[in-house]
């Protein structure tokens, strides 16, 4: 075999993957994970409004990915992100209509492209577009906020594979962090309240937590950069749930990830600007011969 021959194969080989490496490709463990949750939790509970309303709120977010992905960045995006927006918003949706799960999905695609800074969208879409309409259209949709019960192997499930999908993604110390903090939290929370410190720990059990732990806070690109700063804003999500659960929200790990994440981008930016202006060498002094030229 000739060299050029060898070199078109080697090309071939990189530019057209095989096709078990497509599968495997990382991106698509995150939609086949959500999807197991989907499928565990409602043949167990009942978890779904129904498998029309959750089809279209993924059709909506895959539709609306391509079509603002195509006309904002010039290139059709990968719709594994759609995906599990859109399923994320069937799961933990509740309407008896149809529209406000095709509203949320078309939302929360669109603050991806919308609510940006820097080139960078600052809120989980799923959990921009859910917060939204439970706050601007609570009389037609609420969340769902069913717990597993008592199969822990359901949960089992489910959280061995979450681990190990974070794990690969080099994030399970934003879920482990989270965790501790919620349980530790959750002790407190019984201790102000006077409730049994199981009622207070319970609500992690549910799918909606399963869907948060694993998807919403571990966001990659709604995320802090750093280890450390993964870490605190993790903790200080978990602190604010706490008070909005104190204030009785049935929706406090939302809206705490919805007040908390984006203004900890901001002042991530707001940080690099200033370092990038401290470390700029400054500019030469102009000698006078080149000021007269």
């Amino acid at each position: 075999m000739t060299p050029s021959a060898m070199a078109g194969q080697q090309t071939a080989a990189v530019s057209h993957p095989v096709w078990w490496k497509r599968i495997l490709d990382s991106r698509f463990a995150p939609p086949v994970f959500i999807t197991l949750i989907l499928l565990v939790g409602n043949l167990s509970f009942g978890i779904l409004e129904s498998y029309q309303k959750t089809l279209l709120a993924i059709v909506a977010s895959m539709v609306t990915e391509m079509l603002l992905g195509r006309i904002f960045l010039g290139k059709w995006p990968h719709p594994a992100s759609a995906y599990i927006t859109g399923i994320s918003v069937g799961i933990l949706l509740r309407s008896p209509a149809f529209w406000p799960f095709a509203l949320c999905a078309a939302l929360s695609i669109t603050s991806k492209y919308a609510v940006r800074v820097r080139g960078r969208h600052l809120f989980n879409p799923s959990n921009f577009g859910i917060c939204a309409l439970l706050f601007l259209a609570s009389a037609s949709v609420a969340g769902l906020s069913i717990q597993w019960g008592n199969n822990f192997a359901s949960l089992i499930v489910i959280w061995v594979l979450g681990a190990l999908i974070v794990w690969r993604a080099k994030r399970f110390h934003i879920t482990a962090t989270y965790v501790v903090c919620f349980l530790l939290l959750a002790l407190l929370r019984a201790y102000i309240v006077g409730d049994p410190w199981q009622s207070e720990i319970s609500p992690i059990t549910g799918p909606m937590y399963q869907l948060f732990m694993f998807f919403m806070i571990t966001d990659p690109k709604t995320t802090v950069r750093s280890r450390k700063g993964q870490i605190i804003v993790v903790a200080v999500v978990a602190v604010v749930e706490m008070l909005l659960r104190l204030d009785q929200s049935v929706y406090a790990p939302l809206y705490a990830l919805f007040l908390v994440g984006p203004p900890a981008l901001l002042i991530e930016q707001w940080i690099d600007v200033r370092r990038k202006r401290r470390i700029a060498p400054a500019a030469p002094a102009l000698t006078p011969e080149i000021a007269r030229s």
